[in-house]
C-alpha cells in the first residue's frame, strides 16, 4: 500500500481533523481514477521522514527542503491556494511576532534581542527569517541569542512568555491558530512581515509514472472543488492549487544567497 502523510499543518484540532477528512474524499476520489491510494493517512511517522520514501504517493513539505536537498529526489504535485492574510495565490510570507506588550516599532528595535526558531531547516520559521534579518546584521550578528524551539507553536509561546523577543511565523500557521486557538496568540503581535515565497508543496515520489502524476493532480483539484468537501476546505482555508515548477522555488535559494551576501549565513 502506497504511503500518504499530511502531517505539515496538523494542528489546531480542527485543521487536524478536518486534514483527516479531506483526505478520505481524495483518495476516494484516486481509486475511482484506478490508482492504488491508502484510506487514511500515515501518522506513525515523522512528517520529514516520508518526503523520501520510495512509496510515497502524496505528501506535503517545505519549499527550502526542497529547494536544499529534495530536487530530483522527489515530484512536485502542486502548490495549495490557501486564503489567509499574509497568502498571494501560490505565495506566503512569515509574521515577524514579538511580545504584545513589547513597545518596539521597527525591526532595528530588536538589535540584541532574543530570538526563537523552530528548526534551521525551516522556510518560514528561519529562511524567510534570515534575509529580513540580513541587511540589519552587523559582522554576521544582530541577536543575543537564538534558541531552537522545535515548531512553530512553541516559538509563539517563547515570545508570548517572555522567554524569547522574536520570531518568524507562517502565516498559515498563524492564521489557523488565529482561527481555532486565538488564546495562544494573546501574548503576541506581528510587528513585519517577510518578503513572500512559494509555499509548502504537494508532492510524490521520484518514482511516481507520469500519468499518475495527472490522476493526482486532478484528483487533488476536483477534491477542493467538490461542494460537498466545501466546509472542510474552508477550515483548511484551502482555495485552490498551482501547479509550480523547480524555477518557482528557487527564490528560496535566492533568499538563502541574499543572506549570505550580506554575510549574514546563519542567524545569530
Amino acid at each position: 500500500m502506497p504511503l500518504a502523510s499530511l502531517a505539515m499543518y496538523a494542528s489546531p484540532f480542527p485543521v487536524a481533523e478536518a486534514t483527516r477528512l479531506f483526505w478520505v474524499a481524495l483518495a476516494g476520489r484516486i481509486r475511482a481514477f484506478g490508482l492504488d491510494a491508502p484510506e487514511a493517512l500515515n501518522g506513525d511517522i515523522r512528517y520529514d521522514e516520508a518526503w523520501l520514501r520510495p512509496d510515497l504517493l502524496f505528501g506535503q513539505t517545505c519549499g527550502y527542503p526542497y529547494v536544499q536537498h529534495l530536487r530530483g529526489k522527489v515530484q512536485l504535485l502542486a502548490s495549495p491556494i490557501y486564503g489567509l492574510p499574509g497568502c498571494d495565490g501560490p505565495l506566503k510570507c512569515s509574521f515577524i511576532i514579538v511580545n504584545a506588550n513589547a513597545p518596539v516599532q521597527s525591526i532595528e528595535e530588536l538589535r540584541g534581542a532574543r530570538a526563537a526558531i523552530n528548526e534551521p531547516g525551516s522556510n518560514s520559521g528561519y529562511n524567510l527569517f534570515r534575509a529580513f534579518i540580513a541587511p540589519h546584521a552587523v559582522e554576521g550578528r544582530f541577536f543575543s541569542s537564538v534558541t531552537e524551539t522545535g515548531g512553530h507553536g512553541r516559538s509563539i509561546d517563547a515570545v508570548s512568555s517572555g522567554e524569547a523577543d522574536v520570531a518568524a511565523i507562517d502565516c498559515v500557521t498563524f492564521g489557523n491558530t488565529l482561527r481555532f486557538d486565538p488564546d495562544r496568540l494573546a501574548g503576541v503581535r506581528i510587528l513585519a512581515e517577510t518578503a513572500k515565497g512559494p509555499g509548502l508543496p504537494f508532492i510524490t515520489s521520484a518514482a511516481t509514472p507520469a500519468n499518475d502524476l495527472m490522476i493526482l493532480r486532478r484528483a487533488l483539484a476536483e477534491t477542493i472543488a467538490d461542494p460537498a468537501l466545501s466546509q472542510v476546505c474552508d477550515t483548511l482555508s484551502l482555495r485552490g492549487i498551482r501547479v509550480l515548477g523547480d524555477a518557482d522555488y528557487e527564490v528560496l535559494a535566492e533568499f538563502e544567497r541574499y543572506a549570505v551576501h550580506h554575510g549574514y549565513p546563519v542567524i545569530a
